[in-house]
Order: C-alpha cells, then structure tokens, then sequence
C-alpha cells in the first residue's frame, strides 16, 4: 500500500499511528525524505506493508522534488492511499486543487498508476471542532466529485486508523481472490 499526496498531509504520522516504523514527523514540508516501510499487522497472519513517500508537489511528473524516483515506488503498490488534509494551516491552501493536482501528475507520469486502486483519506479531523468533520469531508468529497472509497480520519490522535487498516487488509485480501471491493 502506497501513501501519496502533498508535503505535510500526515503521510508519515499516519505510518506511525497504524504500524511499528517510525519516521521522522515534523510541522513544516520535505520532513520526508526517502521512503519508509511499516508493516501493519491486523491480526494473527494478517499483514500488509505500507510505503510512505515524501510528499509529491506540482511538477513531480517531469521530475520536480525528485518526482519520478517516489512515483517509481508507488508503481509497486496494489492500493493507493491519497492522503488530504481536512484542515491545512496555510489559509490559502486549497484541499481540492492540491487534491487534483496530485491525481493530474499520477496521470502524467503513467496511465497505470493512475489507474491504480485509489482512496482518498482525509485526514486531521481533530483540527475541527466536534461533529464538523463529516460536512467538511462531505463538502471536499462532493467538489471533488469522489464515487470510491473514503476515509475520515485523525492519523495524530489515531480516530479512525484501525477501521482504515482492516478496510485496506479486506481489499488486500479480496484482490488476491479476484474479488476486488
């Protein structure tokens, strides 16, 4: 499983939060900077690697920010998890254009990893305050047009976490079956 998406979304705390690795997590952009593995252990003889990549940015599919060197490994993987941050610091973000642009360099750099398996995980609600999550999730979903599978979800406090990684084992699973969710 492959995490992509923009500097600081919460890629690496979320390899935290779901298995042993232990990257470095940090509040400003390129805290990663090569890939680290975690394995996520489900149960007894359920595992699944995780890969968290630095940060993909406008550009990565010609090569930008060492672009093709973390899209490579992302071609290795069976599912995508694009991460999103729900509440991003910077007040001109903007989630659903940082969404899309990362979905336009995936496409550029090779049709079959953007035909990958791809959910999208939104990530930091407990930025927002309770019970604003789900209509800030159902807003991005909606502008984003988004019809696959979707997660909410707090890598730092870890809400959330544990239903992704038996969603994501259950996926697993099911594509070795050829029954794919």
């Amino acid at each position: 499983v492959g995490l992509l998406g923009l500097p600081n979304a919460g890629k690496s705390t979320l390899i935290r939060a779901v298995s042993s690795a232990r990257p470095k997590v940090a509040d400003y952009p390129f805290t990663t900077l090569h890939p680290h593995l975690g394995v996520v252990r489900v149960g007894p003889d359920r595992s699944f690697v995780i890969a968290d990549v630095p940060g993909l940015i406008e550009g990565a599919a010609v090569g930008a920010g060492l672009g093709h060197q973390f899209l490579r490994h992302l071609a290795r993987t069976r599912l995508l998890l694009h991460v999103v941050d729900l509440v991003p610091l910077d007040p001109v973000a903007d989630p659903v254009h940082d969404a899309r642009a990362i979905v336009a360099e995936l496409k550029k750099y090779d049709e079959a990893l953007y035909r990958k398996p791809r959910w999208l995980v939104l990530n930091k609600t407990d930025l927002l305050p309770p019970g604003e999550s789900d209509a800030a999730a159902a807003r991005l979903l909606k502008a984003l047009r988004w019809r696959r599978r979707s997660f909410c979800i707090s890598a730092l406090s870890g809400a959330g976490c544990s239903e992704l990684a038996r969603a994501i084992m259950t996926h697993l699973e099911s594509t070795r079956t050829g029954q794919a969710l």
